[in-house]
C-alpha cells in the first residue's frame, strides 16, 4: 500500500504495539480466570489438591508441546489472520468451560485452550521483529508483556466480583465473549509494516536501519527450510540458547503460581475473605508490571549508552531471578501485609525478567525467529505443567510451605543459568550453524 511521504517518521508501530497490547490481556484473562474459579470450581466439582493441579497444569500441555508448531506457523502466515483464528477459536473455548460438569470435561477444554494460544507468543515476538527497530525492542516487549500484569492487577478484583455474583460459570462465559469481540477488532486494524497505509518512507526506513526485520517474504509465500530438521538442529544445539530456554522455565514457574494456586493460597491456606482476597490478589501484579517496565526501559537505555548488550540485557534478569526468591519469606510470618509483601516483591523480580524475549531475536537466525521463539516459549511453558502438578502433590497434606521453597529456588535455578551459561551475545549462523558474534 503507499505509505506517506512525509520526511518525518510517523509512528504507527505504537499503534500496533497497543493492538498487541490488548491481546496479550485478554490472553491472559483466559488463561487465569480457571485460578479465580479454583477454589468455587474444586468445592462444586468435588477435586482433590492433586486434581485441581491437574486442571491448572492442563492449559501448559496442549500450550508447550505446540510451541515448536506454533513459531513454524508465525514464520509461514501473517499475525492479522493468524492471531484473529487464535483469538477467536480460544475465546470460544472459554465459552465452553462454563457448561462443564465434571473433571474430565474442564480438562479437555483446558487442553483446547493451551492449543488454540500456542502461537500467540511467537506471533508477538515476530510483530515485535518487524515493527520495532532494535534500540526500541526491549521496551517495547516489556510494554506489550506488561498487558498481563496490567490486566489482571486491575481486571482479578473485578473477576472476583462477577464469580460472586455470576458464579463460575459467569466467569468463564463473560471472559470468553470479551475475547470473541477483539479478535473481530483484532483482523479489521492490524497491518504489517509493508501494508499499512499510517506508516510513511521515513518511519519505515528507521526501522529497518535499527535492525528491524519486516523485509522477508509475504505471508503464505514458500519458505525456505523452515520445515527442515536442520533448522530444528541448529536451535537446539547451542549453550547459549539452552541458557536462555532454562532460565525461561524459571521465570515461568513464578508466574505460574501466580497464575493459578496463588488465590487459593489466599483463600484456603491464609483463611482471607474471598473479595478481600482479589483485591490483595492484584498486588503483586502490579508490582510485577511495575519490575517489567523498569526493567525493559532501562535495558534500552543502556544499550542507548552504549554498554554492552551482555551487560545491559542480563543484568535484570539475574537481579530479577534473586529477587523472586523471597516469596519463600512468606512461610515465616503470619501478618497478611507482610505476606503479600513478600509475595509483591517476589513477582516484581520475576517482572524484571520477563524481558527475556528479547534473546530471541538476538539470538536466533533471521530466518528463523518464529521456530527459535517456539522452542524459547515450550521450554518456558514446561513450567506451566510442572508447576501446578508439583504444587497440587506438595500441599495436599494441608502444608504450602513446600510449595513456596519450591518456586523460590527455582528462581536461584535461573539466575545461575543465566550467569553460567549465557556467555556472549551471538547469534546462531544462518546457514553453518556457526555462531556469529553481534555485540558484546
Amino acid at each position: 500500500m503507499e505509505q506517506s511521504s512525509s520526511s518525518k517518521p510517523t509512528r504507527a508501530r505504537y499503534g500496533m504495539l497497543a493492538l498487541v497490547f490488548v491481546n496479550v490481556v485478554i490472553n491472559y484473562l483466559d488463561r487465569s480466570n480457571i485460578s479465580v474459579a479454583g477454589a468455587a470450581l474444586s468445592k462444586d466439582l468435588n477435586l482433590s489438591t492433586v486434581e485441581l493441579g491437574y486442571i491448572f497444569s492442563a492449559f501448559g500441555w496442549t500450550y508447550a508441546a505446540l510451541q515448536i508448531p506454533g513459531g513454524l506457523i508465525a514464520d509461514r502466515f501473517g499475525p492479522r489472520v493468524l492471531y484473529a483464528f487464535c483469538l477467536i477459536t480460544w475465546s470460544l473455548v472459554t465459552v465452553c468451560q462454563g457448561f462443564i460438569k465434571g473433571f474430565a470435561a474442564l480438562f479437555s477444554l483446558r487442553l483446547a485452550t493451551g492449543a488454540f494460544e500456542a502461537p500467540s507468543y511467537p506471533i508477538n515476538n515476530r510483530i515485535v521483529t518487524s515493527w520495532f527497530p532494535e534500540n526500541e525492542r526491549t521496551s517495547s516487549i516489556a510494554l506489550y508483556v506488561s498487558g498481563q500484569f496490567i490486566g489482571l492487577a486491575f481486571l482479578t478484583p473485578i473477576l472476583f466480583r462477577v464469580q460472586e455474583y455470576a458464579g463460575w460459570q459467569g466467569l468463564f462465559i463473560g471472559t470468553g465473549i470479551i475475547g470473541l469481540l477483539w479478535g473481530v477488532v483484532w483482523y479489521v486494524f492490524y497491518r504489517d509494516p509493508l501494508d499499512h497505509r499510517g506508516v510513511n518512507q521515513a518511519e519505515l526506513t528507521y526501522i529497518e536501519e535499527g535492525g528491524g526485520l519486516f523485509r522477508g517474504k509475504k505471508p503464505g509465500a514458500a519458505q525456505v527450510n523452515i520445515w527442515k530438521w536442520e533448522n530444528l538442529k541448529q536451535v537446539i544445539s547451542h549453550r547459549t540458547l539452552w541458557g536462555v530456554y532454562i532460565g525461561q522455565f524459571a521465570v515461568n514457574a513464578m508466574l505460574w503460581f501466580f497464575l493459578t494456586w496463588f488465590p487459593k493460597y489466599l483463600v484456603d491456606y491464609r483463611h482471607l475473605g474471598f473479595i478481600k482476597s482479589g483485591y490483595l490478589a492484584s498486588v503483586p501484579f502490579l508490582a510485577a508490571c511495575v519490575g517489567l517496565l523498569l526493567s525493559g526501559f532501562l535495558s534500552d537505555r543502556l544499550v542507548r549508552q552504549g554498554r554492552s548488550v551482555g551487560m545491559a540485557r542480563k543484568t535484570p534478569i539475574i537481579v530479577g531471578m534473586l529477587l523472586s526468591m523471597s516469596i519463600i519469606g512468606a512461610n515465616y510470618t503470619n501478618n497478611t501485609a507482610l505476606i503479600i509483601f513478600f509475595m509483591a516483591l517476589a513477582f516484581f523480580g520475576n517482572g524484571m525478567a520477563l524481558i527475556s524475549w528479547v534473546f530471541v531475536s538476538l539470538l536466533s537466525p533471521k530466518h528463523l525467529i518464529g521456530l527459535t521463539g517456539g522452542i524459547f516459549n515450550f521450554m518456558g511453558n514446561l513450567a506451566s505443567i510442572v508447576v501446578p502438578i508439583v504444587i497440587g502433590y506438595l500441599v495436599q497434606g494441608g502444608n504450602f510451605k513446600p510449595a513456596l521453597v519450591f518456586v523460590g529456588t527455582l528462581g536461584l535455578v535461573g539466575a545461575c543459568s543465566y550467569i553460567f551459561l549465557v556467555g556472549k551475545i551471538e547469534r546462531v549462523g544462518i546457514n553453518t550453524g556457526k555462531e556469529v558474534l553481534i555485540s558484546e
